[in-house]
């Protein structure tokens, strides 16, 4: 038995981009950062995800995530291969959350009223 689920909280890097590939089926794309700082030391590392949602959390993303937002996400980690511009095989990560949970928070409330699952 094997379990692929990624749980992130970090800021929205930009404003969701949405997509609807079919009518009626939108898919929200956006950046995640986040940060580890090391102990004993100022230095402070971000990491950017990039996030892919579908379905009503795409929805919802279009409604209420902006830029800054800070966002709990959960979801599975996809890998996408691919050859770049010089013929590299090169491979891309991506957290899908099209059927998992996640929520925003805005101000400095706590973010567990913020918590919403489709």
């Amino acid at each position: 038995m094997s379990v692929n689920k990624v749980i992130l909280l970090g800021y929205v890097g930009s404003d969701p981009e949405i997509r609807y590939p079919e009518k009626d089926k939108p898919v929200a794309f956006m950046s995640l950062a986040t940060n580890e700082r090391y102990a004993n030391s100022t230095a402070e590392v971000t990491e950017w995800h990039s996030l892919v949602m579908g379905g009503k959390n795409a929805e919802f993303a279009e409604k209420y995530i902006r830029k800054g937002s800070r966002l709990y996400v959960e979801g599975k980690l996809r890998t996408r291969e691919y050859d770049d511009r010089m013929k590299s095989a090169a491979a891309k990560q991506k957290l899908s959350s099209s059927d998992s949970n996640f929520s925003v928070a805005r101000t400095n409330l706590p973010l567990s009223l913020f918590y919403n699952k489709y």
